[in-house]
């Protein structure tokens, strides 16, 4: 008889494998592409002023490490890789960090950080990288068109995110290698601009880094963070928002159009590895987040100019109370 829960539970988890290969297989086409090689930037050290000074000085350094990414990967023959890279390297474009090996790592600011009141952290999901970035490119530019002046928003691809369609997506191990470094740059952010409020927005499979970062040894880390936005998500890495250690608001959301709510929710460890990304929908009154509207969002459509889900992020960033939120679930934070 003992047999049968663990059969049953290991049941949910292969048909949470197939569920997300089949809705996914044909919304994410092929699997990423083989790596470009980029030179090894230059090291800097960590942001120490929000200084309109001191941060044109790190965005020239920075520029310098694209355009250098840049030379390489025409070289290599990968004219996309290339082109990709001349976009991120024009003047006006601000980048806290780069690095072009491995698919790539970013932090690219929106709007000035010297003055900012409120600073919204994105944290991107599944085949992100910088073949792709253009995408998450567009939904920070739309959040930070919609929350106006005396905000800005950092579009943080600082982790190798999974292929929609590998095995790592079902897994939390990639989240498990990119939280120290989501904790350790809103650590420095939230030194940086210690009076604005902070905000984290967890795309997608980015909700369980934020959820590991949040979690884990690193959570000390996160004290500065007022917000912690899941949505689009698979899971969050733990099963409610109370093993969350923070006194962040933690907030979820799910769009009617979003394929994730086919996904079955499991958490299984095997001796390999855990399967699964947390036992609880992120948006179920198990979980207990506050849930906030999200209208009609795909899974790609949060972020997308005039919807709900957009107006709703930008208010929640804001400290402003969503639409249709719901009363019943947790709230454990700060105005």
């Amino acid at each position: 008889m003992a047999t049968r829960p663990r059969r049953r539970r290991f049941g949910r988890t292969l048909l949470a494998a197939l569920v997300m290969a089949s809705v996914a297989l044909p919304l994410s086409g092929a699997a990423r592409p083989s790596a470009v090689p980029a030179p090894v930037p230059p090291a800097l050290a960590p942001i120490g002023s929000a200084t309109p000074e001191a941060l044109a000085t790190r965005y020239a350094v920075n520029r310098e490490a694209i355009r250098a990414a840049e030379r390489t990967a025409a070289e290599h023959g990968d004219r996309r890789r290339a082109a990709a890279l001349r976009a991120l390297a024009t003047p006006e474009r601000g980048f806290l960090t780069f690095d072009g090996r491995d698919g790539g790592r970013t932090a690219e600011v929106f709007g000035d950080l010297a003055s900012a009141e409120r600073i919204a952290v994105l944290v991107p999901g599944s085949d992100t990288s910088l073949d792709t970035y253009e995408r998450f490119r567009a939904g920070a530019a739309a959040l930070r068109a919609e929350l106006g002046e005396r905000a800005a928003v950092v579009a943080w691809l600082g982790y190798r995110t999974p292929s929609t369609v590998g095995p790592e997506v079902l897994t939390p191990g990639r989240a498990e290698d990119a939280a120290p470094q989501l904790s350790s740059f809103v650590a420095g952010l939230g030194a940086l601009r210690p009076t604005a409020r902070l905000s984290l927005l967890c795309h997608s499979y980015g909700s369980v880094v934020c959820g590991v970062a949040a979690s884990g040894t690193g959570a000390a880390a996160m004290a500065s963070v007022s917000d912690i936005v899941l949505y689009g998500s698979p899971g969050a890495g733990v099963d409610a928002a109370v093993s969350l250690h923070t006194k962040a608001t933690v907030w979820a959301g799910r769009g009617s159009g979003d394929w994730i709510a086919s996904v079955p929710h499991v958490s299984v460890p095997l001796p390999f590895a855990d399967l699964g990304l947390g036992s609880n929908d992120p948006v179920s009154e198990e979980f207990g987040a506050r849930v906030f509207a999200a209208g009609a969002a795909g899974h790609s459509d949060y972020l997308e100019p005039g919807s709900v889900a957009l107006t709703n992020i930008a208010r929640i960033v804001s400290g402003r109370t969503p639409s249709d939120t719901s009363s019943s679930a947790q709230e454990t934070g700060r105005a």
